[in-house]
């Protein structure tokens, strides 16, 4: 496509780097000159979907890509506004003859890439989209119906067959027109946001690319023997590098199959199992996968739930997960299952409420991940844990953290207690350390009054 356009835009979404970018090589070898664009949001002040440590490493993630473009020749040109709105007007006074962008997943995205098209036709500008953020996009891994799969194992088998694309390369140079205007790069003001908690992760290419190298030397080939211990550093670290696409999920596959266990290539499946549940089932984002448990009585959130929100339920590894995630913006996978467990099966709560916390905190925070782990903790989503498979807080404990070693570092006052304690739920009325609260439920109480829920409503649904 060398020399189509005179001049072009990328739109970066959720592809922020330069490295084996498929819009951005695309438009490269089809422009003379090409601008480089991204769109911030409007909104400012609390947001539900997400929060100060994520857009903290959005900063950093797009200076980075700034840094990046600038080394290559170009400019990294920032807007904000309705995408809509905000790429009618670069386009007209830029002159733009075609628009690049890699393909969102989520229905808000096609929605959005739909209006484009549109707007592209009427403007006179060629529209090019590409796959970028999976291996495999939703349509690609089908029944032989043609329907989408529902469960894991079934739609994994074709995916682990299938063909992989390669990785490509790095553009050679980027000519951005000079006379475009930009806005500074942002910072959290520009939000109307103030950092909270921990900056323990730098965002961007290079800091990406080496958190890929680490997790490949080595630590992934015992990823099978590790990932579940949340002591050690057992997983690779990369969900959100791979959210902000600041590394190549092609790359990473083609190097993980040399150097990790295959089980770490599954987990890369789940990550594209979720995405193809969200683009075929929307309704996820607001309701029960399966429709037999919609409906179901959750309880009205009360001081319980302010306990769990701020690591002060008297359950150990609940609290450790907790303030992991309030510190860092990060909660050990295994952890988190424990934790969404606990809401979801020891107080009740709805789904829905533990699923916009963690995508308030978690930098990772993916929409269609995050959906899908937690209907599964609440036994109502894709390939799901069954309503009666209630995991024990305490035995969890004594399985995945032993020695107390994970709860230790981030509940400070257990760090004299027996690790016996840890795990061992007290007597009533009674805590498991001096100045730690009271468990705020008893589990076995509560797993019995799980099971009279679903089985109620279940009887109720036939």
């Amino acid at each position: 496509m060398a020399n189509l356009f005179r001049k072009s835009i990328h739109w970066f979404r959720r592809d922020l780097r330069v490295r084996d970018n498929q819009g951005l090589m695309a438009a490269c070898e089809a422009s003379e000159e090409v601008i480089p664009l991204y769109l911030l949001s409007d909104w400012s002040g609390d947001h539900s979907w997400t929060g100060p440590k994520r857009q903290n490493f959005l900063c950093q993630c797009l200076a980075s890509l700034s840094k990046n473009i600038s080394h290559l020749g170009g400019q990294l040109i920032i807007r904000q506004g309705r995408a809509l709105q905000e790429l009618e007007t670069l386009i007209t006074e830029s002159g733009s003859e075609a628009l690049f962008l890699n393909r969102d997943l989520d229905h808000f995205g096609r929605e959005t890439e739909n209006a484009l098209k549109e707007l592209c036709q009427r403007l006179g500008v060629a529209y090019h989209d590409y796959k970028d953020m999976v291996l495999h996009e939703p349509h690609e891994v089908l029944k032989g119906d043609g329907t989408s799969y529902r469960v894991y194992t079934p739609y994994s088998r074709p995916w682990l067959a299938l063909e992989k694309p390669k990785p490509t390369g790095t553009p050679k140079k980027i000519q951005t027109p000079p006379e475009i205007a930009t806005l500074p790069l942002p910072t959290l003001k520009t939000w109307d946001l103030e950092f909270d908690g921990e900056d323990v992760l730098t965002g961007g290419e290079r800091a990406a690319r080496d958190r890929m190298e680490s997790a490949l030397s080595g630590r992934l080939e015992s990823y099978d023997d590790q990932r579940d211990i949340p002591s050690l550093l057992g997983t690779s670290r990369l969900s959100q590098d791979l959210r902000f696409g600041t590394i190549s999920v092609r790359e990473l596959y083609h190097k993980a199959k040399e150097r990790a266990s295959p089980q770490y290539l599954k987990e890369l499946a789940w990550r594209e199992f979720y995405f193809q549940i969200l683009s075929h089932f929307p309704e996820v984002l607001t309701h029960e996968f399966k429709s037999d448990w919609r409906g179901l009585p959750w309880y009205e959130p009360d001081e319980k739930f302010t306990a769990w929100k701020t690591g002060q339920t008297g359950f150990p590894i609940i609290d450790a997960g907790i303030r992991e995630l309030l510190a860092t913006g990060f909660m050990h996978n295994r952890v988190r299952m424990i934790v969404a467990m606990f809401l979801t099966k020891d107080l009740h709560l709805d789904w829905r409420l533990g699923e916009q916390f963690f995508l308030q905190h978690l930098i990772d925070g993916e929409i269609a991940s995050n959906n899908g782990g937690w209907q599964w903790s609440a036994g109502t989503g894709a390939d799901a844990a069954p309503y009666f498979r209630i995991q024990n807080p305490w035995s969890q404990t004594k399985r995945y953290d032993p020695e107390g070693l994970y709860i230790r570092k981030w509940v400070p006052e257990l760090a004299k207690a027996p690790a016996r304690a840890l795990y061992t739920a007290p007597e009533a009325g009674q805590s498991v350390a001096p100045g730690y609260p009271h468990p705020i439920v008893d589990h076995a109480t509560e797993r019995q009054v799980t099971l009279n829920i679903f089985k109620k409503h279940r009887a109720e649904q036939s």
